[in-house]
């Protein structure tokens, strides 16, 4: 196992930190954050309010923090902090994050019980990416006026469905019997009341087989939807592709800037995005959906690149895959509206976890089973189907993986960069090395992609559709 790294040009503590640690007698044992660490002993904490006032949490990070039990436990309906709330918090003690400590007694404490029996942990020190090492017996010191209780639960215990597609029908369908009041008796396709494709994307599939298809079918599709074609133009027109001369039409953006594969993937992706809302609530932090959806497909397709010409997937699928990889996110929004509100809550106080992981917990399935699904249901491409629904599982190596795997390592690629909603995590070699591609290589296509970042963010912000009320 990989051992923190120790050494002396690590940052000091916050003044605040040293002063508590001195006045308990605890020596400074700084380390860096890193991936080796066991996280049954790293110490996750979180700012909590409600009406009453601050409560801060601890819990070990194999952990997943239940508000749920926490509201059970305190009787309160605590929720994550305000930005503001967080801020004034930092501020008062001059840290530069939130530590595992607990500072005032206007700020109450609360902890996992069984947290102070490690032989050692390793606590947030107030300052990003630095930790300090402490025992147990020096931590219950620390946590002399905290309370313990039991509120989270062992992420060993939740177990998402990763790999097996032939169950997905009957989990949603469980799923829903769970969160609905009524007996329900109709078929799930009714259950679930999504909507049906949309026209435009009915006529945008079948131009995609169609070998046949020419710009003329295409610009014909996407001018009859008014909003569809000025996106278009403007995408063609973004600084992103630099085009030379003003683009003045869907004709023009398609033969000059775009070309027919991409126009046709990404007007399929606009038209499926419209279908549901952006969810009126999300969580705090998170990367708004357009912009991760924009972020994820252009590094796919400079991966794509990247891999060995005889081994490179369909181009406009994978585009097409990367645009939609977090559709799942609008449909669980779409089909659990309450039950989505207490999923940012917990998202809110688990930044550690995977987004499956609280998903799971909460609802019994995850947002890549419903997406999978609903490809599925809608008739759309099987590789597309197997990107969404595989995507996070880096050894996947059935039909179509080649999308998954793109899709993967495209999204933790951005995770390490902060883009996305989930936690950064180690990228296995054998992922790599599955696509053919060079981990040098990876790193220069994200880069190309970031270096573009302000024009993505403006095509993003183009795309977002009416939020749901």
């Amino acid at each position: 196992m990989i051992q923190p790294v120790e050494s002396p040009a690590l940052p000091s503590p916050p003044v605040a930190l040293e002063h508590l640690f001195a006045l308990h007698g605890i020596p400074d044992r700084p380390a860096s954050l890193h991936a080796g660490l066991p996280p049954a002993q790293c110490v996750q904490a979180a700012l909590l309010e409600d009406s009453i006032g601050s409560l801060l949490v601890l819990f070990p990070q194999d952990s997943l923090l239940d508000l749920k039990r926490l509201t059970e436990l305190t009787g309160r309906p605590l929720r994550a902090a305000s930005a503001a709330t967080l801020e004034r918090y930092l501020t008062r003690y001059q840290l530069g994050a939130l530590p595992a400590t607990p500072f005032s007694a206007s700020v109450p404490c609360l902890y996992q019980a069984g947290l102070t029996g490690q032989a050692r942990l390793w606590l947030p020190a107030g300052q990003p990416d630095l930790l300090l090492e402490v025992t147990g017996e020096e931590l219950a010191s620390l946590l002399e006026k905290a309370s313990a209780g039991h509120f989270a639960t062992p992420v060993s215990a939740i177990r998402p469905n990763l790999d097996r597609p032939e169950d997905d029908r009957e989990q949603i369908s469980e799923a829903v019997r769970h969160f609905t009041t009524r007996r329900i008796r109709q078929r799930l396709e009714e259950t679930l009341e999504i909507p049906p494709l949309p026209q435009t994307a009915n006529r945008i599939i079948k131009l995609r087989v169609d070998p046949n298809a020419t710009v003329d079918d295409i610009t014909d599709v996407v001018e009859t939807d008014p909003a569809l074609a000025a996106q278009v133009i403007s995408w063609a027109a973004s600084p992103y592709y630099a085009a030379p001369g003003k683009i003045r039409s869907v004709e023009d953006a398609i033969i000059r800037v775009l070309g027919f594969d991409l126009v046709i993937n990404l007007a399929l992706g606009l038209a499926l995005g419209k279908t549901l809302g952006l969810p009126k609530d999300e969580p705090q932090q998170a990367t708004p959906y357009w912009h991760q959806a924009i972020y994820t497909a252009a590094v796919v397709d400079g991966l794509r690149r990247a891999m060995p010409r005889e081994q490179r997937p369909e181009a406009g699928l994978a585009y097409l895959g990367g645009l939609l990889h977090n559709f799942g996110y609008l449909v669980l929004a779409h089909v659990f509206p309450p039950h989505f509100e207490l999923f940012c809550r917990h998202r809110e106080v688990n930044p550690h976890l995977h987004h499956s992981v609280i998903e799971q917990h909460l609802l019994g399935i995850t947002r890549e089973q419903i997406g999978g699904w609903l490809m599925n249901f809608w008739g759309m491409p099987d590789e597309l189907c197997t990107a969404l629904r595989f995507q996070h599982d880096p050894a996947y190596a059935g039909e179509h993986a080649v999308y998954a795997n793109l899709i993967g390592l495209a999204v933790r690629l951005l995770a390490q960069q902060g883009i996305g909603s989930d936690p950064a995590s180690p990228i296995p070699e054998a992922l790599y090395a599955r696509l053919g591609i060079d981990p040098a290589e990876a790193a220069a296509a994200l880069a190309k992609v970031l270096d573009a970042e302000l024009a993505l963010r403006n095509l993003a912000g183009q795309m977002q559709p009416p939020r749901v009320r």
